[in-house]
């Protein structure tokens, strides 16, 4: 079983950045929010493990 990963680990994070700003270019509030949930949805799928998604839930709940 996996943990999950709160280290950078993302090659080229800024371009990956730049291309999320990108993406909600021109929508409005109400489909920048539809596509935040597409997107998750489909990186949730793409990783599958079911702890890691309840790890990540968790995590993301938190401020620093």
């Amino acid at each position: 079983m996996s943990t999950l990963t709160l280290t950078p680990n993302i090659k080229g994070g800024d371009d990956f950045y730049e291309e999320l700003l990108n993406a909600h270019e021109g929508l409005s509030k109400e489909e920048s929010d539809a596509y935040n949930a597409r997107l998750i949805l489909l990186l949730a799928n793409h990783i599958g493990e079911r702890a890691i998604l309840s790890e990540a839930i968790t995590a993301a709940k938190r401020t620093k």
